[in-house]
């Protein structure tokens, strides 16, 4: 009889869904983690806190409402780390109080510490005073996450030259700014230290920055951000970063030089793979400490799930949530819906990106047809009442049968809109439901029904001519 039916190695977005998944259904459940760790690296060192500086970042510095008090307006003349931080750590407090709480409300055993496999069924539960002990369970959930990817030729301090889980910890706000990659993390990041008044210079072997996502949202972030002063240098490659005692020099492989006060690498990230003797379990990782897994996520050990950033892309907390709780359910022969696939993608650079379905450059490649409707926040009132005459909403329309191909929103509250063209296309519902629906006054959801009447509106001009 093992001590457990399912224990579950980590306690963030995946591990907590999975764990409180199969308490609901009656499992006896554990979850290992470290003490200072609950909630996981989405909690302390990724997407909870870097989003909750954006947020203090916003506000302190009042970015988001100088077109209506002009360009020297702030609300906090000098911002210290301690400012950012402050708002960071209450939100991570109590979101660990709320993990914790319903834990133990689901009777869901939480035990500190860090865990290996021994056998198959078998994890070795290794506490803080180095105490060993051995948990036993019918099936098993690795959502152990992911670490920072650190190039072995850069020498990282945690100061100077740091990854993105540093940044939380900087002691000051640095004048000057140096960050390698232009991926997601990155390109929040550059934003934040743009916003705070920091010199920022991206640098990316790639000809270009977030390449799934619209190229014209791209075009309008790229724009704001140079508003900000950011530098981009695409197509560089970082040969190496010199510590000096004045700051740090960044050298291309083009011979360019890059002088800042601190060097940021975003070079993707691996798995927490590596102390768990995943041999002993009879599987294997690649060799970015990621996991395969079956549309089940079971593992090639038919007992042993893996959810979350380990198993790879998507990498969202979001994803995450949903593949612990589809993994606990197969575990324990409950049957589930399968994970829609049209999956919401959020991005916090300020101004914010969302988006869901296929972009304009994908349904071009793929030879199918659309329409394109647009709607600017500066025709909104809602828009104007909040300052931003920015934003924008695009929907992707098809002419055929008039679905929903893609939604694109780039601007304030893009990550929420976004889910109003997730359910239309969900539903299978048509730019003409849009054009019918009624949507409260002044708000930015009106953009839905702007955008639709110029997505039908030009199909009309086509049925016009081409009648």
């Amino acid at each position: 009889m093992p001590d457990f039916d399912m224990l579950v190695i980590g306690s963030g977005p995946g591990g907590q869904k999975a764990a409180i998944a199969a308490a609901k259904l009656g499992r006896r459940v554990a979850v290992v983690d470290r003490p200072d760790m609950v909630g996981g690296v989405s909690l302390h060192t990724g997407t909870v806190p870097s989003k909750t500086m954006r947020e203090a970042v916003l506000y302190l510095t009042g970015l988001t409402q100088r077109d209506l008090y002009g360009q020297s307006y702030r609300l906090k003349e000098d911002i210290t780390v301690a400012d950012l931080t402050a708002r960071t750590q209450h939100v991570v407090g109590r979101e660990v109080d709320v993990i914790r709480s319903q834990l133990a409300r689901n009777h869901v055993a939480l035990f500190a510490g860090t865990g290996r496999f021994t056998d198959p069924h078998t994890v070795a539960l290794r506490e803080a005073t180095g105490r060993e002990r051995l948990l036993s369970a019918e099936h098993v959930v690795i959502a152990t996450g992911t670490r920072p990817a650190r190039p072995d030729s850069v020498e990282f301090d945690g100061r100077t030259i740091m990854n993105s889980d540093n940044v939380l910890a900087l002691e000051r706000v640095p004048s000057s700014m140096v960050i390698v990659g232009a991926g997601v993390i990155g390109m929040e990041y550059a934003s934040m230290f743009a916003a705070l008044g920091s010199r920022v210079t991206v640098v990316e072997k790639r000809a270009g920055m977030l390449d799934m996502c619209d190229v014209e949202v791209i075009e309008s972030l790229k724009y704001h951000l140079r508003d900000l002063a950011v530098t981009f240098r695409f197509g560089e490659t970082v040969a190496a970063v010199e510590r000096h005692a004045r700051g740090t020099l960044t050298v291309l492989e083009s011979g360019k030089k890059i002088p800042a006060d601190a060097v940021m690498y975003s070079a993707g990230r691996q798995g927490l793979t590596d102390g768990l003797d995943l041999d002993r379990a009879g599987l294997a990782a690649d060799a970015r400490g990621r996991i395969t897994v079956d549309e089940h996520y079971r593992t090639q050990v038919p007992h042993i799930y893996a959810v979350g950033d380990v198993i790879g892309f998507p990498a969202l907390a979001a994803t995450s949530m949903e593949q612990g709780r589809a993994a606990a359910y197969h575990a324990c022969g409950e049957p589930a819906g399968r994970m829609h696939h049209l999956q919401p993608i959020g991005i916090y650079t300020i101004p914010e990106i969302s988006f869901v379905g296929r972009t304009e450059d994908q349904l071009t490649e793929d030879r199918v047809p659309f329409e394109v409707g647009m709607s600017r926040y500066r025709e909104l009132a809602r828009g104007q009442i909040i300052g931003d005459s920015h934003g924008m909403l695009k929907l992707l329309v098809s002419p055929e049968d008039r679905t929903l191909l893609g939604v694109h929103c780039f601007g304030t509250g893009a990550t929420e809109l976004i889910h109003i063209g997730q359910s239309v296309m969900g539903c299978g519902g048509t730019v003409d439901y849009l054009v019918d629906a009624v949507f409260n006054y002044p708000t930015l959801a009106e953009s839905y029904k702007v955008a639709a009447l110029d997505a039908t509106n030009r199909l009309r001009q086509i049925d016009h001519i081409g009648g």
